[in-house]
């Protein structure tokens, strides 16, 4: 799919589930929440890949198990060649200081209680890399390339506006000098226009020091801007993986078609004519997914064969990679959409009558 050359971190068919208890004295388990279900993936030197999805999908759960701030069920994480699967903390410290998260929540990833050096000056304290006036020098020049001033680093996070923060959360993460960062949801809670600034943020930061990034988000806009590929996840799994550009120009599989579908195009010729694809119900549980194809029970193009009885590979077509049993006939045309009907007709309100004089 890349012609970067050498994986710096690949994932074979990971698992994440979480543990259903019942009871408080037997503590009996009675199931799992399949978060991330056989999930493979690899991501290349100096690339970035999106990751996007529905809220619940398992995208963040991806992130952190790939960091092994989750354990995985099972599979296997390897990075840059080293399988980190089952190794232990001892071995994986080392390894940890060139693999780095930017966290969702710039309020809560700060402690309150702590000043701004000496949380971006912790990472070089901790793994003995700057002692004394060297870590505040280190520090000093983080903030300045992350666009904040040097006295940033005697004030406290409840100084700063939500994008300045976030800010320091990428100080922090650059602290150790990573390969690799997480980025999840890192601009999710903030405004517009500072959300633009973040991503410019990120792209400059990646060229002065070569980083991969993990891009986590829902917002298909902005992953496009900074990806250069895209996984669209759905329940646990990849549904569609491909280059950024021709995901949203040649989209293969239903749910990323009904995706894109629900994004507004600014020409109203062609926001008239096209056909918008409404996904019937809610995303299901992933403590009880459905059987076969995870996403045949809200399907717009879903066949009475098939869908319901096998599960589909992700398997190579047209550059992509696609979940679907039934992607090429669907992009022929050969398999139409089964539209659901408007709740109501846009347009203009009909007038209202006035009531009699009683």
């Amino acid at each position: 799919m890349s012609a970067r050359g050498t994986s710096l971190v690949e994932l074979d068919d990971l698992k994440v589930w979480f543990p259903i208890k019942s009871g408080i004295v037997l503590d009996r388990h009675v199931g799992d929440v399949k978060a991330v279900d056989g999930v493979s993936l690899q991501i290349e030197r100096d690339e970035t890949l999106g990751l996007v999805g529905e809220s619940g999908c398992g995208k963040s759960t991806v992130g952190r198990a790939l960091l092994r701030l989750y354990e995985p069920t099972a599979g296997k994480i390897v990075f840059d060649g080293t399988d980190i699967t089952h190794m232990g903390e001892k071995e994986l410290r080392p390894l940890r200081r060139r693999m780095q998260m930017v966290f969702q929540d710039p309020y809560a990833s700060l402690n309150p209680r702590h000043s701004v050096g000496r949380m971006v000056g912790e990472p070089l304290r901790v793994h003995g890399l700057s002692r004394g006036k060297d870590v505040h020098k280190k520090v000093r020049e983080l903030l300045q390339i992350v666009g904040l001033p040097a006295d940033a680093a005697s004030r406290y996070p409840h100084e700063f506006s939500g994008g300045q923060r976030q800010r320091i959360g990428l100080a922090r993460a650059l602290a150790l000098n990573p390969d690799f960062i997480v980025c999840d949801e890192p601009v999710s809670a903030l405004d517009v226009s500072i959300q633009a600034q973040i991503v410019n943020l990120l792209e400059t930061l990646q060229r002065e020091f070569d980083l991969t990034y993990l891009f986590i988000a829902h917002d298909l806009a902005v992953v496009r801007h900074i990806s250069d590929r895209i996984a669209v996840m759905y329940l646990g799994q990849i549904m569609e993986l491909s280059p950024a550009d021709d995901l949203y120009d040649n989209p293969l599989h239903p749910y990323t078609i009904s995706l894109l579908s629900a994004i507004p195009i600014p020409d109203p010729e062609i926001e008239k004519n096209r056909t918008s694809i409404l996904l019937q119900g809610d995303l299901p549980s992933p403590a009880n997914p459905p059987p076969a194809c995870r996403f045949h029970t809200r399907c717009p193009y879903v066949q009475p064969t098939r869908c319901r009885d096998d599960e589909p590979e992700l398997r190579p077509l047209e550059g992509h990679l696609v979940k679907c049993h039934f992607a090429e006939e669907i992009k022929a045309g050969r398999i139409q959409p089964q539209v659901r009907e408007a709740v109501f007709e846009p347009g203009r309100a009909a007038p209202v009558s006035i009531p009699p004089p009683t």
